[in-house]
């Protein structure tokens, strides 16, 4: 009975990240997992690593990255407000996250409001430029 009970405090990484919606798919966190992208605990793990709550993971998609402790488990993907009960976000990750987002939006990459196919003026001018 206990074994029972002490498997469904647990769950694989990589279901964990898709449930509270750090990834679209759970093939992609598979994948990120499998990447070095997600640590556990200080330490790089294999996507079937079981979670329980109380550990701590790092994780890292494309510039964002997270240090989160685990809350709660859940087999499905619930709505976003649901996901975030799942895991408690540390101090300083989001200090630094909501510093590199005051950082991006102050100082925006060049070419960000560019939208479409240029102008015939903007077209001529890079033709200039070329020649």
């Amino acid at each position: 009975m206990t074994e029972n009970a002490d498997q469904s405090a647990r769950q694989r990484i990589d279901k964990w990240l898709w449930a509270a919606r750090f990834f679209k798919t759970r093939s992609l966190a598979a994948a990120a997992v499998e990447g070095g992208k997600v640590r556990w605990n200080g330490q790089t793990v294999k996507p079937a690593r079981e979670l329980k709550p109380g550990d701590e993971l790092e994780i890292s998609a494309g510039e964002l990255r997270w240090t989160v402790i685990v809350r709660g488990l859940n087999a499905q993907r619930r709505p976003a407000p649901e996901a975030r009960l799942l895991y408690e976000e540390t101090a300083e990750s989001l200090a630094r996250r909501l510093q590199l987002e005051e950082i991006r939006r102050l100082a925006p990459m060049p070419g960000a409001g560019l939208k479409g196919r240029p102008t015939k003026k903007a077209g001529r001018l890079i033709r200039g430029f070329n020649e």
